[in-house]
């Protein structure tokens, strides 16, 4: 397999708060990679890191061979690098299709036109349909997206985000505030997905970290403590000391 993003001695302080420190992680072209660890163990600080968001003070990001520790946010979707966020980011007022048309327009950069000559544009909606059949939502295509329940909001967040064709997908959270239900569907998309894009899932949610992820790093005090596969990490001593043995510590 080959590494399409390298993340070397990454560095990034608050004050006295090193919220990562001497971070390192690689994700595989068609890698789902967990990270998880407790509150303030540099999780979000680290995303953010990746997409852009903010700049480390120290150490590299590497993405598909190119060094883009200090390229901007938009610069970084347009080669390819994808997010979610904890909290949903949708037009509301706007169709589900036309949320993931949006997205598809800002990939492309050309104008965008609200009313039927845009329905009728191939190169917008053809992609977004594609975006919106990758996560069960075509039924929706043309319902408000605020009409949607949380979970399927969370879908089309992916979608939105699917609609830049990204080749990685940074998902912070995304089962946060999800039922049961809901968190099972989404596992079952994030299955669905694995293999045709590489994805870093940062998640709370224990089970369905260890049922998605092919490895996964243990972050502490922002650095990585351990990597390694599910059951690795689940038998690992440093990880079982950290967290005294209660997987509700993650």
């Amino acid at each position: 397999m080959t590494e399409i993003l390298q993340v070397n001695k990454l560095v990034k302080h608050y004050g006295a708060l090193k919220a990562t420190n001497d971070l390192n992680l690689t994700l595989m072209e068609g890698e789902l990679h967990g990270v998880i660890g407790p509150n303030g163990a540099g999780k979000t600080t680290f995303i953010h890191q990746l997409t852009g968001e903010v700049l480390p003070d120290r150490g590299r990001i590497v993405f598909d061979g190119m060094d883009i520790t200090r390229e901007t946010v938009d610069a970084r979707a347009l080669l390819g690098i994808g997010r979610s966020y904890q909290i949903t980011s949708i037009f509301k007022d706007f169709s589900v299709l036309e949320n993931v048309m949006l997205a598809v327009q800002a990939r492309l950069g050309s104008s965008f036109r609200f009313w039927s000559p845009v329905r009728s544009d191939k190169a917008l909606y053809e992609p977004a349909y594609q975006a919106l059949h990758e996560v069960d939502l075509v039924q929706s295509a043309h319902r408000r997206a605020g009409s949607l329940g949380y979970g399927e909001m969370r879908q089309l967040e992916i979608a939105m985000t699917l609609g830049m064709r990204p080749r990685v997908l940074l998902l912070d959270e995304p089962m946060a505030g999800m039922s049961k239900q809901e968190s099972a569907r989404l596992v079952e998309l994030l299955q669905r997905l694995k293999g045709d894009y590489s994805i870093v899932l940062v998640e709370h949610d224990m089970d369905a970290v260890f049922a998605l992820a092919d490895r996964i790093s243990v972050l502490l005090y922002g650095s990585a403590i351990a990597c390694g596969t599910p059951q690795q990490i689940q038998e690992n001593p440093e990880v079982r000391n950290a967290y005294l043995g209660d997987d509700d510590e993650f």
